[in-house]
């Protein structure tokens, strides 16, 4: 599963430190996400769509081939 987080963290002007604390995640997490080395919980993702001010499809991208 691919995602924009980088993007829009860039977009919203967020470090890593700053998004992992609105989310209450380590950085290091924010770090996996970015590079696609972890699959959120669902909670997270909820959260970290909740912080873009999107929807969760928005900023996941999910591979129905792939059945990601």
């Amino acid at each position: 599963m691919d995602n924009k987080i980088k993007e829009f963290r860039a977009k919203f002007n967020l470090t890593q430190q700053e998004l992992a604390d609105k989310v209450r995640v380590r950085r290091e997490t924010i770090v996996f996400l970015e590079k696609n080395k972890y699959n959120p919980s669902l909670m997270l993702a909820r959260q970290l769509s909740r912080v873009f001010d999107v929807v969760i499809e928005e900023l996941f991208i999910f591979d129905e081939e792939k059945g990601e």
